[in-house]
């Protein structure tokens, strides 16, 4: 079942190999304070999804009130979801909340992968005053096994060029993969001599994570897809272009 509204469409492009492949478009061109953009995604038990963007979302400058992003993803008992967007856009100024509700079955796998890039940066540019608010609520089964805020607000610049946060970089990014373990750990270090940016990979409880931090959208994408061949992910044709 499918229901749209406002600008944001789900379009499915030819059937891949396996399971079905969509492709979000937002006809708006971007994202404007004010706006509220809900998606609600469910894969059903023994589904395989995979989602991605059109093309990078762009968030404006936002005098006013900021722009919300809910995404809730529901992935049920065999099932597999690959959420894979290409990136979001913060200019100088923005304002943006955003929050992930993701509940998926024990017997479920995940593909999750999230670019932010604070500033134009192909441009020259630089996000140096705004707000980005990101909270990630995953459950397993019913019971709650991973939340996490990030919040950075006001003199962004500033706090990106801390040693801590960003060292610098005007690009971040977290890839998780559910199941996850060592063995897949090791073989995403394998490829770490050709990182172009900062890459920490963990695992813990089933589930791997990687986090980027680079100074442009370009060398962080290429850090994140050399991750995702590790992973043996068939990356959507929109991220090859």
């Amino acid at each position: 079942m499918l229901h749209e509204s406002g600008s944001l469409r789900v379009r499915f492009p030819s059937p891949e190999d396996e399971g079905l492949s969509g492709v979000f478009v937002n006809t708006a061109g971007g994202v404007a304070g004010g706006d509220r953009f809900d998606v609600e995604i469910s894969a059903a038990d023994a589904a395989r999804l995979t989602l991605t963007t059109a093309a990078a979302e762009k968030v404006y400058r936002a005098p006013g009130p900021a722009a919300e992003l809910n995404i809730a993803l529901k992935v049920g008992a065999g099932a597999h979801l690959s959420w894979l967007p290409q990136e979001t856009i913060l200019f100088d100024r923005a304002r943006v909340h955003r929050r992930f509700d993701i509940a998926f079955d024990e017997a479920a796998s995940l593909l999750l992968c999230e670019i932010v890039v604070f500033g134009r940066t192909a441009m020259g540019e630089r996000m140096e005053q705004g707000e980005f608010v990101d909270r990630w609520r995953l459950s397993r089964g019913g019971r709650l096994v991973f939340a996490e805020t990030v919040r950075l607000g006001g003199d962004i610049g500033a706090k990106l060029a801390r040693s801590a946060v960003a060292k610098g970089g005007a690009a971040i990014g977290t890839a998780l993969i559910v199941p996850g373990d060592e063995a897949l750990i090791e073989r995403i270090r394998e490829a770490s001599e050709s990182f172009a940016g900062e890459v920490g990979i963990s695992a813990w409880n089933g589930f791997a994570m990687a986090r980027f931090c680079a100074q442009d959208a370009a060398r962080l994408r290429a850090d994140m897809m050399a991750v995702l061949a590790r992973t043996g992910a068939a990356l959507p044709r929109l991220w090859l272009n």
